[in-house]
């Protein structure tokens, strides 16, 4: 695609088919990903890359541990419930989401599926699992570096007819994870990213969340009024 076309069309995917990804694939996008910028070229990041029984496991266990009413156990430092205009965007995705799936505001067993769904990754059949070296604790730098890698992947993977959704949810219990996928002790799990072929008949697919107008966010300072 064309690079503003890429941008523009790009959307986070929640329904897959079943399909395997090529392993040629995924390395061919990573490659591309890897150029993204890092601070001063440390580029810190590692990607652990999952698919087959071990992702099945990890999902499994990730989602009975979560409907069991086990506590997250994430390695980095998240903020508690979103407010404000966070809290207003997030509502106004959740609605377009469960409209697009015709999940009713009182259906609370088809509420609590797509929660879990968010759980087991989203049932794609590779999750890349994103982490830096602990010794660049605290992080906050290296997880800028992991930003610019991520979307890096999110835009490769769709140039390749691959979807892609960024989850936090799939490392809800990052213990797990780190015990099935054998990753090292010195390395902090900081996201997933869910990965595979969009499934077209899947309703919620064709959700494309909206952005604020320049206007909202950005100020520049020292320009002429007319440049």
């Amino acid at each position: 695609m064309e690079f503003e076309e890429l941008v523009r069309t790009r959307r986070s995917v929640r329904g897959y088919k079943p399909d395997p990804v090529p392993r040629a694939v995924i390395d061919d996008i990573i490659a591309f990903a890897k150029c993204a910028p890092s601070s001063m070229n440390t580029q810190p990041w590692h990607v652990h890359v999952l698919t087959g029984e071990p992702l099945d496991r990890v999902r499994q266990r990730n989602m009975e541990e979560m409907l069991a009413g086990a506590k997250p156990q994430r390695d980095i430092f998240t903020h508690g419930p979103y407010e404000g205009e966070h809290r207003r965007r997030q509502v106004e995705i959740a609605v377009q989401l469960f409209e697009a799936m015709g999940i009713a505001r009182d259906d609370k067993p088809r509420r609590q599926d797509w929660v879990l769904r968010g759980y087991r990754q989203f049932d794609a059949p590779v999750s890349l699992v994103l982490t830096y070296d602990r010794c660049l604790d605290p992080g906050a730098t290296c997880h800028f570096d992991l930003g610019a890698l991520s979307y890096g992947i999110v835009l490769a993977a769709w140039n390749h007819g691959l979807g892609t959704v960024v989850n936090g949810q799939g490392i809800t219990r990052s213990d797990i994870v780190r015990e099935i996928a054998e990753i090292p002790d010195d390395e902090v799990i900081m996201t997933c990213i869910a990965m595979g072929y969009p499934d077209d008949s899947f309703s919620a697919n064709g959700v494309t969340s909206g952005r604020e107008s320049n206007e909202s966010f950005v100020r520049y300072v020292g320009f002429e009024e007319d440049c």
